[in-house]
């Protein structure tokens, strides 16, 4: 099997030669053949982007344990609290609340974000449930580039915003008074919405298995369960008893003429591009997002000399993190959005800084033993977390619809 660096050194080697044969072209139309060559080279980036993954994968595991046991090793004295706080959450995991001392449920009170409520639901202690929120910044399409702020409480919260991208001074004549200019303020809802994770279901065994950290088991069960829920809704979340998506508040850049209900032509993205104003474009934080299916359409797409409008980075290479670029721009995948479909709006654009997500630290969390579980030799888990999203500027982000027809 060849190595990671091997595998990263082909893939940046075919990314440097398929950007070549753009530049070499010029503006010359393009032949049957130079589309075969460019297609085939697509796909080896992609096969060898996948291989890459599941290595990258493998080996991230690999550095948390060892990173898990360095840690564990350097503990401070003064961690000790916070490390019988966690030993005693554990045992509440494994065990349940029959199994903790008074004293024990007292002190782990002390160390919860709020006080424990009726009907065996523990709110998850301060430093786990930042663990779980901080795993969430990391999943899925939105988190990783829009805005964020986290609450202790889940009261409601009104998020002042300003556009000031169309105001601008004026030429004031000598011994003449200026003109009012006040900048205009509103405020965006930033409501706190419930998510559960589902009952999780985890068997005897593992729970008593005292080399397993259950604290990470239960939290990655949720984060995988919260983070796909939540993304879904800070991309098409309606609002109403959930957050505010992204393409539910974007006003509609362009949309397709007919005949392009299944795709997108090089027009269409150019005028979704051009329909943001160039105040976000300086930033440099503007970005195409999509549906990776409709990725796959856009990366056939041609300009008029019949090159293809998609660059792929062979920079990434070497340099993990940095995307494909299309019309210049780099591409957020994000599978909870629309794939290619009549009325369909499957791409924004623009500055997703300017959304905003909201995470409440109050974590809830049930523990299930009744027959239902013991009878399969299970005990059930319920997590239950707040959070919300709203765009704050509905100028820095325009979508693409695809035509009715």
């Amino acid at each position: 099997m060849k190595s990671i660096q091997a595998l990263r050194e082909q893939r940046q080697q075919l990314a440097r030669e398929a950007r070549n044969q753009l530049e070499q072209k010029g503006d010359r139309s393009w032949t049957k053949e130079d589309q075969t060559i460019f297609d085939k080279r697509a796909d080896e980036i992609e096969a060898l982007e996948s291989e890459i993954a599941a290595i990258e994968k493998v080996m991230a595991l690999d550095v948390e344990k060892e990173f898990k046991d360095v840690e564990e090793f350097r503990r401070k004295p003064q961690d000790r609290a916070e490390a019988e706080a966690r030993a005693l959450f554990a045992k509440l995991l494994r065990h349940g609340p029959s199994a903790l001392t008074t004293d024990e449920i007292q002190k782990m009170r002390n160390t919860m974000s709020t006080g424990t409520p009726a009907q065996g639901g523990y709110t998850v202690q301060q430093d786990v449930a930042k663990e779980l929120i901080d795993a969430l910044k990391l999943y899925g399409g939105m988190r990783g580039v829009a805005g964020s702020i986290t609450t202790s409480q889940g009261n409601s919260l009104s998020y002042p915003t300003s556009d000031g991208t169309s105001e601008e001074g004026e030429w004031v004549p000598e011994n003449t008074q200026a003109s009012a200019g006040d900048p205009s303020f509103g405020t965006v809802s930033l409501a706190a919405f419930k998510a559960s994770t589902k009952i999780i279901t985890i068997p005897f065994e593992l729970l008593q298995d005292s080399s397993i950290d259950i604290i990470a088991m239960v939290n990655k069960r949720q984060r995988d369960r919260l983070g796909r829920t939540m993304n879904k809704g800070f991309t098409i979340g309606s609002g109403t008893g959930q957050p505010t998506g992204f393409v539910t508040a974007a006003p509609v850049g362009k949309i397709g003429a007919t005949g392009t209900s299944t795709a997108p032509t090089y027009e269409d993205l150019v005028d979704l591009q051009e329909s943001v104003d160039q105040a976000y474009k300086d930033a440099g934080t503007c970005l195409f997002m999509m549906h990776q299916q409709t990725r796959k359409t856009v990366r056939k797409l041609k300009d008029g000399a019949g090159r293809p409008i998609w660059a792929e980075s062979y920079e990434s290479g070497i340099k993990s993190g940095i995307p494909a670029q299309l019309l210049g721009e780099d591409v957020k995948i994000n599978n909870d959005m629309a794939q290619p479909g009549a009325s369909a709006k499957t791409i924004g654009y623009g500055d997703f800084s300017k959304y905003m997500i909201r995470d409440v630290l109050d974590l809830l969390l049930f523990r299930f033993e009744d027959s239902a579980f013991t009878t399969k030799g299970q005990v059930g888990f319920l997590g239950w977390a707040r959070a919300g999203g709203n765009l704050l500027d509905a100028n820095a982000i325009k979508t693409f619809q695809h035509s009715a027809s």
